[in-house]
């Protein structure tokens, strides 16, 4: 049996990006329930791919019964509904194999991973405080997106000195405002600017100077948007959410690094069970973004362990 369920988590703060504010997480819980074991898996469905609860709910629905994980990615297209499913299914064998998903995988053995800490759009006075508040956080994300981005960007670095910060514009940018902005990322010892441009404005980026790493987010959603990405990108960021669960992940990791990009794996606003199976794709990673429980006032009742050595991989109890 396939069930599908809507939750909702509370943040512990509202979290804006360069599209909007949220309080809270709204998820899709899947199990896939078989001869008495259960596997389960989290999926955010996402509005800027034209995703709903109800639209990726009906997909997850009408899946069959039986349906195993090669069928499945036939069966429904990169997404939200496929990647809870996948999940569920890979959760599902390692309980039926009595192992876990890494070794199914045939991975090596996971370890903790360091992962950015992501500070919302805001006022550069209250961004300034933020970071000063995770200052003691090894790496900071900033969203950012708008016209006069430069207050901010300054204001973070105040604000956190010795941190490693990453810049993710959801496609908020011109190419003129970044090209503006380059140099200034540069001697505020920014490592890597995410989409910057529309995703399908992003040909500009070819024909523009790139001095720090840009990385695919938006851009990037599976194996076959590598062809597309050649000559505008340096990094491509893996979200499960888009590349409709861990199968393809992995496949999109390998892939990538044989193409001579960097990796970075990041995550949708959800909880430890969404974050579990994209600790094993980060294994390795150039950057892992995988803070979205750090971000909620409430979590799973048996959660992924954060500390000084980073995201940890989840125990039997939580996934996999």
């Amino acid at each position: 049996m396939i069930s599908v369920e809507a939750e909702s988590f509370r943040l512990a703060e509202v979290f804006t990006i360069s599209r909007g504010s949220r309080s809270e997480a709204k998820v899709l819980t899947v199990r896939v329930e078989r001869d008495g074991l259960v596997g389960w898996g989290e999926c955010v469905p996402y509005a800027r791919y034209d995703e709903t609860l109800d639209s990726v709910a009906e997909e997850i629905r009408a899946l069959p019964e039986g349906i195993g994980r090669a069928e499945l990615q036939e069966a429904l297209p990169a997404g939200a509904a496929r990647n809870a499913v996948d999940c569920a299914l890979w959760d599902l064998e390692a309980k039926r194999a009595g192992k876990r998903v890494w070794e199914l995988a045939g991975l090596s053995r996971p370890g903790p991973e360091i992962t950015c800490f992501t500070l919302s759009l805001d006022t550069p006075e209250k961004m300034q405080a933020a970071a000063a508040r995770h200052a003691h956080r090894p790496v900071l994300k900033i969203k950012l997106g708008t016209p006069d981005d430069m207050a901010r960007l300054e204001a973070v670095r105040r604000g956190a000195p010795e941190a490693r910060i990453v810049v993710d514009a959801n496609e908020g940018w011109t190419a003129e405002v970044y090209s503006d902005l380059a140099p200034h990322l540069l001697r505020l010892g920014v490592a890597m600017v995410e989409q910057p441009l529309p995703a399908g404005e992003d040909d500009l980026l070819a024909g523009i100077e790139r001095p720090l790493p840009v990385c695919a987010d938006e851009s990037c959603h599976d194996r076959a948007s590598l062809p597309g990405l050649k000559g505008k990108y340096d990094m491509v960021n893996i979200k499960l959410d888009k590349t409709g669960g861990l199968t393809e992940a992995l496949a999109l990791r390998d892939a990538a690094r044989a193409e001579g990009y960097r990796v970075m794996v990041g995550c949708m606003v959800g909880t430890s069970l969404a974050m579990a199976p994209a600790v094993l794709v980060a294994q390795g990673a150039e950057v892992t973004d995988l803070d979205g429980p750090l971000l909620l006032a409430e979590d799973r009742e048996t959660p992924l362990t954060f500390d000084e050595q980073g995201v940890h991989p989840s125990e039997p109890g939580l996934w996999g």
